[in-house]
């Protein structure tokens, strides 16, 4: 005798009178509800370009972004198909279903609304007493852009293919002629080939006119520091002068690439032993003292974290407080940087001289030893010299231990367990509202799991 049981798929079935006995208690949807319809009424916005008909609510809207995006579904079709299938998803939008457009469109255009929601969670958590800005963590990770790494044309081949494209384009036109004059039916497919080496002709042409106009911006850009130099160089007498001084080039390199399908987007690689991708640098500034919320995100076109650490605390909202500590890696390691906080702002900033495991050692390393002593390398740098005496005292090393395991996880349950590696919109601007909107939803799921735990 069997012991299933019993599998009935043409058993009908009794629905609760209320959806919400479906949902757990404890589960996330609750809290984000209730977070979001507190909000001011006032920021959100109506669809002033509604033809008569009605539109969800931008609360339920918004929640349903933030729930999904927590759970790891973030494509608007995937949204639309979880209305159906998902239960929270369904107690959430009140049974009913918003289609991927309508989805798609709420999120392009109120990425103002999420950044509003991300500094109210912000203020929340401030007055539940679970945010103390203090110590903070900053780190940047590459997540990859929506396009592919193989349509970057460098700026040279660009204008290669352009008088290539010309030509077979006039080519076109002739044999389009002839055949109008022979009366051939042949010419149908004519216009569409033409039209495509058109349309690629002019995303060529806008390529090799972004990469000259970042050329002009960056040689203005440098042109005070040119000047600077050249004042300190002309200022000395004979051999100690030095080389002559480089001129800032207002004309692209050659080789200088941009991207067909997102030219926003940069070529980048997380270290030496990775390979290029199409992606974007996305900063994060965590709180350290025990909370672990993100405090301030943006997005940055450049691999290196060298020049973003002042940016990164400004992007901090000022309704919740300043930090009086930033822990950074190595990456981070920029004299100005340093000083525009230590100096004029009076924030303690500890960054990592060299590999972190020169403060950190494990007792048991199981890497073999090598047999060969190097050498360590020559400080030159006065700012370099005094950080390195910093960071070896045990002050530093007791405070530096909270970057690891603060900002390092955050980015680990983004990636792994939210599933989030890839953007899905296009643009510098998109992109820093759907890296704005991950956050939130990162906030909310923190937050929430920090009062089941304290309950």
């Amino acid at each position: 005798m069997s012991n299933y049981i019993t599998i009935d798929r043409d058993q009908t079935l009794l629905l609760p009178p209320d959806i919400r006995d479906w949902v757990p208690k404890d589960d996330l949807v609750h809290f984000i509800i209730t977070a979001v319809d507190s909000m001011d009424s006032s920021l959100f916005r109506l669809n002033k370009r509604a033809r008569g008909c009605e539109e969800y609510p931008p609360p339920m809207m918004l929640s349903l972004l933030i729930y999904s995006y927590a759970n790891g579904i973030f494509s608007s079709r995937k949204i639309e198909r979880a209305t159906y299938r998902d239960i929270g998803v369904r107690y959430l939008t009140g049974n009913t279903h918003p289609d991927h457009d309508t989805i798609c469109k709420f999120r392009r255009d109120n990425f103002n609304l999420v950044a509003e929601c991300f500094v109210k969670v912000l203020e929340l958590a401030r007055e539940l007493g679970v945010l103390r800005v203090g110590k903070v963590s900053v780190d940047g990770t590459k997540l990859k852009a929506n396009a592919s790494k193989y349509k970057n044309v460098r700026y040279d081949r660009a204008g290669e293919l352009i008088v290539q494209l010309k030509l077979e384009v006039q080519e076109l036109l002739d044999k389009a002629e002839q055949q109008d004059r022979e009366d051939s039916p042949d010419g149908q497919n004519l216009p569409e080939e033409l039209s495509h080496k058109e349309s690629l002709k002019r995303k060529l042409e806008a390529a090799r006119k972004r990469i000259e106009s970042r050329a002009q911006a960056q040689a203005e850009a440098e042109r005070a520091e040119y000047e600077s130099k050249v004042q300190r160089r002309d200022s000395r007498k004979g051999r100690s002068k030095g080389k002559q001084i480089k001129k800032p080039k207002p004309t692209p390199e050659p080789k200088t690439q941009d991207n067909l399908t997102d030219p926003d987007s940069r070529l980048m690689r997380k270290n030496k032993r990775n390979a290029f991708e199409q992606s974007f640098n996305g900063q994060a500034v965590v709180d350290a003292d025990g909370s672990q919320l993100i405090l301030g995100t943006r997005i940055t076109q450049c691999p290196s974290d060298r020049n973003e650490l002042v940016h990164d605390i400004q992007a901090i909202p000022e309704s919740i407080g300043f930090p009086e500590v930033v822990l950074a890696d190595n990456g981070y390691l920029c004299e100005s940087q340093v000083a525009e906080l230590q100096e004029k702002q009076n924030i303690e900033v500890y960054v990592s001289v060299g590999s972190e495991d020169k403060y950190f050692r494990r007792k048991h390393d199981f890497r073999p030893s090598s047999k060969k002593e190097k050498k360590p390398p020559r400080i030159r740098s006065t700012f370099v010299k005094a950080m390195k005496e910093k960071m070896c005292t045990e002050k530093a090393k007791e405070i530096y231990r909270l970057r690891k395991q603060t900002v390092e996880p955050v980015f680990g349950i983004i990636k792994k367990q939210m599933g989030f590696n890839q953007f899905f919109l296009r643009g510098l601007e998109k992109v820093n509202g759907e890296w704005k909107l991950i956050a939130l939803a990162y906030n909310f799921k923190r937050l929430w799991n920090i009062q089941l735990a304290e309950s």
